[in-house]
């Protein structure tokens, strides 16, 4: 029997004796922001546009990214996925909310348990 396992645009293959078997979607790890705004609004509402901007930014490069606010009160989040924490934290310094002090953060990789 031959084994050949072979990763392709972020999917796993394993093929056995020329069959394809199985194929698993490769998911980065995923990662949240959840921020509070520190500014006053007209001045936070300047840089929402390019914070929108910067997050189709993320979904163009493949990371998955969403970002909203709570309905309920004040604060957003920013989901998206990334290689490791150390890519996350690079990503959340060049939002623009973070990079003009619009907002105060936390950081936390969410890991799915149910799907």
């Amino acid at each position: 029997m031959a084994i050949r396992p072979y990763i392709s645009n972020q999917l796993l293959y394993v093929i056995i004796d020329g069959w394809e078997i199985l194929n698993f979607e490769l998911l980065m790890p995923i990662f949240v922001k959840i921020e509070a705004g520190i500014v006053d609004k007209a001045t936070f509402d300047r840089y929402v546009p390019a914070h929108k901007e910067y997050v189709r930014e993320l979904i163009a490069k493949g990371h998955k990214a969403r970002t909203g606010y709570w309905a309920e009160f004040g604060g957003g989040m920013l989901m998206f996925e990334a290689s490791s924490l150390e890519e996350a934290k690079a990503i959340v310094a060049r939002d623009p909310l973070v990079k003009n002090n619009c907002v105060e953060y936390e950081l936390h990789q969410w890991c799915i348990v149910v799907e």
